[in-house]
């Protein structure tokens, strides 16, 4: 696995969250895929991502698998009108005496 010479800022690929990395760290293929500056490796080379990143984790958030196992959901029928009443009835009203 390939070290880093110097400090290093990336963002995570599937939680988004901002990770620091240390110069002489050995960063998971995840990150390291991330990082394609050669300056920041020891040996001036950026590594090959391996096959272990590609495969690892969910999806990213609003991409669906390519194959799908459960059917599409069938959409609601719609609420049948409610029967007209006809008028509203009168409240009574005490007489006053």
């Amino acid at each position: 696995m390939a070290r880093l010479s110097a400090a290093v800022h990336v963002q995570h690929p599937t939680t988004r969250e901002w990770v620091v990395l240390e110069p002489g760290e050995e960063p998971v293929p995840e990150l390291a895929a991330v990082i394609t500056n050669a300056d920041a490796w020891e040996d001036g080379v950026v590594p090959e991502p391996g096959e272990e990143a590609e495969s690892e984790g969910p999806a990213p958030f609003g991409f669906a698998p390519e194959e799908s196992s459960e059917p599409e959901p069938e959409p609601e029928p719609e609420p049948e009108p409610a029967p007209e009443l006809g008028p509203a009835p009168q409240r009574r009203r005490k007489a006053t005496t």
